[in-house]
């Protein structure tokens, strides 16, 4: 539940700007606010049913978007460059060829 959380969590912070305003109340209330399904109900005067099914179907919206736009692939590609990078770094003589491999590789993902 706890990966689900938080890979919701980062597709909500990279795709919010393209949902409805309800999509994103919604949301940021469950997954950030930690709001339940009953709360997030009574706070908009509708059922259980019809937010778990607006969370549901805007879940399944921002892993649409993911499978087409990359950008948190992306995003954890890069991370782990740039970790990769800092090791790099760290050695007293670092190889060139490595860090010039991991540069282009980040050049590649953009």
């Amino acid at each position: 539940m706890l990966e689900k959380t938080t890979r919701m969590n980062y597709l909500f912070d990279f795709y919010q700007s393209l949902l409805t305003p309800k999509q994103r109340s919604y949301m940021s209330l469950y997954y950030l606010d930690d709001y339940s399904l009953g709360e997030i109900a009574d706070e908009y005067d509708v059922s259980r049913q019809a937010v778990y099914d607006n969370i549901k179907r805007t879940e399944a919206m921002l892993e649409e978007y993911e499978n087409k736009l990359l950008l948190l692939q992306k995003f954890q590609e890069r991370n782990t460059l740039f970790i990769h990078i800092k090791e790099l770094l760290k050695d007293d003589t670092p190889s060139v060829s490595a860090l010039l491999e991991a540069v282009c590789e980040l050049e590649k993902l953009d």
